[in-house]
Formats: C-alpha cells, structure tokens, sequence
C-alpha cells in the first residue's frame, strides 16, 4: 500500500529522453569550456580535436531536440504571451508588498525559466553557426582545411562572435548552476535527475489548468 501511493504521489516532469539531451549538452558544454578556456589559462594539451568532436555532438543533440520539440512537444509550452507578463508583475507587486495575494501560478515553465531557455537557445545557436563555420580551418577525417574560405575580416567577426557567444555562455552556466543548488530550488534540480516531482510540488508550483502532465506524450 506505501509503495502505490508512493508511485502515485510521483509526476513525471521531464522524461528520460527530454533528461539524457539535457545532460548530454551539459557534458559537451563542459567539455566545450574546458578545452576552450584551460589553454588560455596556461594548461596545454591537445585540445582542438576533443573540442570539434564536442561541438558536433553539440550539434547533432540540438538538431533532434528543434525536431522532437517542433514535432511531438507542446510548441507553446516555451513560449512567452502576455499572462507571463501578467504573473511577472504580479510577482513584482508580491515582492514590493504592495499586492496581498500571491501571484498566480505558471504552467509547467515560469517565465525566468522560458527567458533563460530563449537567452541559451540563442547563444548555443550562434556558438554552433560560427563553430561550423569554423570547422572550414581545421583538418579533419573528412574534409582539409580551407582558411581562405572567407576573407580575413569576415573570419574576424567569426570570432568576435563564437568568443562573445562562449563567454556568456560560462556565465549562463554558472547562473544555472548557483540556481540548482539553491534549497528552495532543489526540488526542479530532482526532477531533471530523477524525472519526477511530488504532488504537493506539483500543486504548490504549478497551475493545473495550464500544464495537465497527464497531456505529455512524448
């Protein structure tokens, strides 16, 4: 009897598929980091194959999750419409104490969440545009390296983006990191871990008339 009830009180927040993608990017991101900043630091090794290796795997991840999430997901789920920015307000008024009830709850994905996937999506796609581009200086099993592809300056703005872009991505990582590890956070943490969230976190943190987990299918 303990054992049902305690399978009962467990939603499923992120499935094991939506799970393994994110720790799989989170993996080639290290890796990513490492073999880009540790050189600079003064740690030599030979770092420019490990570090193309990770930028594909990097890749082929994010192209099956544009196509699984196009696909088979709830196309909204990300997205932000103006009850965000309503519950965002609310939240404000809730912080400055001039609002007495708390603001309403999110859907599966509160705003902060759906602002930092838009801000990531967009830095990873730019690091993974360049990085391809990229590619073009390098020998690989593949292909030889061609540097005159592009003009000097083009290759420069190539650059002065891909370094742009990685450097805001260390700091996007270790915002999501402090997050993480965050008490009041832990329970989010969990459930990309494990899968799952309880029942009281469920209705505590979540509004059932706009994320029913019952309706994820894939």
């Amino acid at each position: 009897m303990t054992s049902s009830n305690s399978v009962e009180d467990k939603i499923i927040r992120h499935k094991g598929l939506d799970r393994a993608y994110h720790w799989t990017m989170a993996l080639s991101a290290i890796v990513l980091m490492g073999t880009s900043f540790l050189p600079i630091l003064g740690l030599k090794f030979p770092w420019v194959t490990v570090h193309w290796i990770a930028g594909v795997v990097l890749t082929i991840i994010v192209i099956i999750h544009i196509i699984r999430a196009l696909f088979w997901q709830d196309r909204t789920a990300m997205g932000i419409g103006l009850t965000d920015i309503k519950r965002a307000i609310q939240s404000i008024k809730w912080v400055l104490r001039s609002r007495k009830l708390p603001p309403d709850l999110p859907g599966k994905y509160p705003l902060l969440q759906k602002l930092y996937h838009h801000a990531i999506a967009g830095l990873i796609l730019a690091l993974i545009g360049t990085g391809g581009v990229m590619l073009a200086k390098i020998d690989t099993p593949f292909w030889q390296r061609n540097p005159y592809m592009l003009s000097a300056e083009t290759w420069g703005w190539v650059y002065v983006v891909h370094d742009l872009a990685a450097m805001a991505v260390v700091t996007m990582v270790l915002i999501h990191i402090y997050f993480g590890i965050r008490p009041e956070k832990l329970w989010i943490t969990r459930s990309m871990l494990l899968g799952w969230i309880s029942r009281s976190e469920y209705a505590k943190h979540h509004d059932p008339d706009l994320w029913a987990p019952e309706d994820d299918q894939v």
